[in-house]
């Protein structure tokens, strides 16, 4: 049954489409993406990758980043990537840790300067959970680039059920998003390389589907738990998470210190985008501006119903 597509399970799969198994065990940290300036830089961003992606998804990103005095630095998360435990779910306990002392360590290496934790698609999720289970973590902002906050009553119910009755009738059976009519990107060629590329996950079992279904309900319940600086980049054309799930989400946040920005032209992939130097412009303006981006139609406030100009 392996690569067998499923459509009630449409956009979960696409969105998690790795190899997965139970519980995976720690694997050895593997080599990071690392972007340095020229000159002494002026802050810092530590980058979690999607499900089925691995650290060179930020490599655009981390190059405008050093541009713009940014020290710019991803990982493969575990079961993901480079690591000994590829394909297997590495579950929540075992992600969240990584993360937290990846962050203190990026601290102690650099603490002259503000770090910022980015996490795009269910890294956002791992990044919300991460930061609401230790509030003392030393981060400065949080940046979330279409994060997989779908879940719970947001979900389909049918979704929901299929889910429930396959993970315990055919919990190995794998699926893809070949067939399904989603799309993550209007970047064809870089769609076309992620098809080509070693790393990047395209079967899902769907036990890990339903462990993973559980991370971003978690995270859909911790994010108005955060009180810290935030900025939450959507894209009005997603078709992974779907833009009213994510906007519910936005809607639960504090919006004190926090930012919004729905792109009109972004897809999932908003970092990879046709239209992603846009984003990485607003992500470093943020950073640069002290948390602040100029009044625009598309930037609003979180918590809000209706966008506004500026945060």
């Amino acid at each position: 049954m392996k690569g067998l597509p499923l459509p009630a399970l449409a956009a979960i799969a696409i969105l998690l489409a790795g190899c997965a198994t139970a519980q995976a065990p720690p694997s050895p940290p593997r080599a990071s993406l690392i972007a340095e300036p020229h000159d002494a830089p002026v802050a810092q961003i530590l980058a979690v990758h999607g499900f089925n992606d691995h650290r060179t998804a930020f490599s655009g990103l981390a190059a405008h980043a050093a541009d713009h005095g940014i020290r710019f630095e991803a990982y493969d998360q575990q079961g993901f990537g480079a690591n000994d435990n590829r394909g297997l779910w590495p579950g929540l306990d075992l992600l969240t840790r990584d993360l937290a002392r990846r962050l203190k360590e990026a601290r102690a290496a650099r603490p002259d300067i503000p770090l910022y934790l980015l996490g795009e698609s269910m890294g956002g999720a791992v990044s919300v959970v991460t930061l609401a289970g230790d509030p003392d973590l030393p981060v400065d902002g949080l940046i979330l680039s279409a994060p997989a906050v779908w879940g719970g009553d947001a979900m389909n119910p049918f979704y929901r059920l299929a889910l429930w009755t396959v993970a315990r009738i055919a919990p190995g059976m794998k699926l893809t998003g070949e067939g399904l009519g989603k799309q993550a990107s209007d970047n064809i060629a870089m769609l076309r390389a992620l098809g080509a590329d070693p790393l990047f996950i395209r079967e899902t079992r769907v036990d890990a589907i339903e462990g993973l279904v559980g991370l971003m309900r978690q995270a859909r319940e911790d994010g108005p738990r955060l009180h810290l600086p935030r900025l939450v980049l959507a894209g009005a054309r997603d078709e992974i998470v779907p833009p009213e799930a994510l906007a519910s989400f936005i809607a639960t946040l504090d919006p004190a210190d926090c930012t919004a920005v729905t792109y009109g032209d972004g897809w999932h992939m908003l970092l990879r985008d046709l239209q992603r130097r846009s984003v990485w412009k607003d992500i470093t303006d943020w950073i640069g501006q002290k948390r602040h981006l100029d009044p625009r139609p598309d930037v609003h406030a979180c918590g809000d119903a209706e966008p506004v100009a500026g945060s």
